[in-house]
C-alpha cells in the first residue's frame, strides 16, 4: 500500500531516493482520486523493489504542491534521481501509468 509523504518528508522520500518515486497528490473530498487510489496501491506492491510509490495530501500539504505547480488532482509525478521525469494530471488507466513507469524510470 501506498504510504502518506508530508512536506516535512519530502526531500528525504523522494529527492534522496535510491529508486525513482512516483507521487500521488490527492485530496479525501477529490472522487477521482479515490477512483485512482486502489490502483496507486496495486502498482506499489508490483514494483515494491523498483519504483516508491507515496501519497501526498493536497489540503495537508500546500508547499511541494505549489512548488510543483500542482493546480488539478489527481496528478501524478514521477521522480528519478530527484529529478522530474514525468507528469500526468487527472483520472488515468493502470496500464498508462505502468507504461509511465516503464519508459521513464526503470
Amino acid at each position: 500500500m501506498a504510504h502518506q509523504i508530508t512536506d516535512g518528508t519530502f526531500d528525504q522520500e523522494v529527492l534522496q531516493s535510491e529508486i525513482p518515486v512516483l507521487i500521488d497528490f490527492w485530496a479525501p473530498w477529490c472522487g477521482p482520486c479515490r477512483a485512482m487510489g486502489p490502483v496507486i496501491d496495486e502498482l506499489s506492491e508490483e514494483y515494491a523493489d523498483q519504483v516508491k510509490i507515496v501519497k501526498m495530501n493536497v489540503d495537508e500539504n500546500s508547499a511541494t504542491p505549489g512548488k510543483y505547480g500542482i493546480r488539478a488532482i489527481p496528478t501524478l509525478i514521477l521522480f528519478k534521481d530527484g529529478e522530474v521525469v514525468d507528469q500526468s494530471t487527472g483520472a488515468v488507466s493502470k496500464s498508462s501509468i505502468k507504461e509511465m513507469i516503464t519508459k521513464k524510470a526503470l
